[in-house]
């Protein structure tokens, strides 16, 4: 069984939780989670790391109101390793020899750009080109302090078509070597932008209370307006 498939099936188990039951996230065997973000959009994320991986890596599973729904890894420089789709499940990884590596580091410094290419297990393929700049601005969110940035990107189709588009602002903490969804514009390939804020609201440690808690605090009544008019909202960010 594969860490995903293991991830998955963690976050089935907890759909057969009676709802008035406290529902948690359970790292897969031989990982350790050291932070939940709770976030806007009806989100709620947890991170941790795993024994098996090598040095640097970082997992993140995400849910919403509905459950699990997005898992991914990334590596010491905050690359795109693996990532899953839920229902069904589509696993994304990153092609070897990207053109220009995404690099943590180079950001740090003030800007990065990067040019590299994904496939699915589909048998999809794409390219991703963008960059990420720092603002020189940092804010305080729950106590964390957080630098900015602001960043483009777009991902083609092998044959050049368009398939997502963004621009805005995220957050990066140096020391953790994680971005964090920020104020954006999103372009899902049909030529229209909308609005999208994902930002985190709440940093949660092991030991304090809504650790590791599957249910999402904030802007869901709104996400359930949305759907409820018939509208489509997109959680979605440059966010690895």
């Amino acid at each position: 069984m594969t860490l995903a498939t293991k991830i998955l099936a963690g976050g089935l188990a907890l759909a057969v939780v009676a709802p008035a039951a406290a529902q948690t996230f359970t790292p897969p065997e031989g990982c350790t989670a050291f932070m939940t973000v709770q976030s806007r959009g009806c989100r709620v994320s947890h991170h941790f790391r795993c024994e098996q991986d090598p040095p640097g890596d970082q997992w993140r599973v995400d849910f919403d109101q509905d459950g699990i729904f997005f898992s991914s890894r990334i590596d010491h420089e905050a690359q795109w390793v693996e990532s899953y789709e839920m229902f069904p499940t589509v696993k994304q990884v990153l092609e070897p020899n990207p053109e220009d590596p995404a690099s943590f580091s180079e950001l740090l410094g003030g800007a990065d750009s990067y040019a590299f290419g994904l496939r699915r297990d589909t048998g999809e393929r794409s390219r991703v080109t963008g960059f990420d700049r720092l603002t020189g601005r940092s804010f305080t969110i729950d106590g964390i302090v957080l630098q900015e940035t602001e960043f483009e990107f777009s991902e083609t189709s092998i044959g050049g078509t368009v398939l997502r588009s963004a621009r805005g602002h995220e957050y990066i903490h140096p020391e953790w070597r994680l971005f964090f969804a920020g104020p954006t514009q999103w372009d899902s390939g049909e030529g229209t932008s909308i609005p999208v804020d994902g930002s985190p609201v709440e940093f949660v440690f092991p030991g304090e209370p809504g650790f590791l808690s599957t249910e999402p605090l904030f802007d869901c009544d709104a996400i359930l307006s949305q759907a409820t008019e018939g509208g489509l909202l997109q959680r979605v960010s440059h966010e690895p």
